[in-house]
């Protein structure tokens, strides 16, 4: 459920984000930050998160008027949970019907965030119908797959060969499991070396797009693997 989700930290106070950036990143979301409410609207409608952690007390735009934004302008109903000092049980509830899903009081633990989050990916059956890691990003019901918000064009078979590989994130997938998942009827009349054509022509794409050549390493005697995260 966790690999591949995307969690945008919209927080001003930098000890914080970046403390939050390194608990989640270790349960292997990827994480995206902003500094303020503006800068947290531009990644969100560029970059599309599947989770939002955002204080309410922002500059230039406060958590309250992001959160308004984000379900009304934007009408998405991403996962979203607030950061807050404030303890009144009004100002509280104020948030959650402006459509938070969750709040976390400040001091808190990075661990009880991270329990959070995962409560409501649960709770909210895991809406997010994406993969992303390192900023590469494939949307499986749109066949959209694009690297840092700019769109890459792919073939049916690299499509489908992409999503086969960020499904199995640091994993060595063998060229016959390949050919299971792209000819999945006739495998036994495609040869191997299809197989490689097919991870040339996606690698050549990628790279194309701007995306580190590290993302699809060979392994030698062994097949592939995606190189989601160190």
């Amino acid at each position: 459920m966790i690999k591949g989700k995307t969690v945008l930290v919209i927080e001003d106070d930098e000890k914080i984000r970046r403390l939050l950036k390194l608990y989640l990143e270790k349960e292997g979301y990827e994480v995206l930050e902003a500094a303020d409410g503006q800068q947290g609207m531009e990644v969100f409608e560029k970059l599309d998160p599947c989770f939002v952690i955002t204080d309410l007390m922002l500059p230039k735009i406060s958590g309250e008027e992001l959160c308004h934004w984000i379900r009304t302008e934007q009408k998405s109903d991403v996962p979203l949970m607030m950061l807050t000092a404030k303890v009144e049980e009004s100002e509280l509830i104020k948030g959650l019907q402006m459509g938070a899903d969750d709040y976390v009081t400040k001091p808190f633990s990075p661990q009880e965030v991270i329990a959070r989050v995962e409560t409501v990916l649960r709770r909210t059956q895991n809406r997010c119908s994406k993969i992303s890691f390192r900023g590469l990003t494939i949307k499986p019901i749109r066949r959209e797959a694009k690297y840092n918000g700019e769109m890459i064009a792919l073939t049916k078979h690299e499509f489908k060969l992409l999503y086969f590989f960020m499904r199995h994130p640091n994993q060595i997938v063998s060229r016959e499991q390949i050919l299971q998942e792209l000819y999945p009827n006739e495998e036994k009349y495609v040869i191997e070396r299809t197989v490689d054509v097919h991870v040339g022509k996606l690698r050549e794409k990628l790279n194309a797009a701007g995306a580190p050549p590290d993302f699809i390493e060979t392994v030698r005697g062994m097949g592939y693997q995606f190189v989601a995260y160190s």
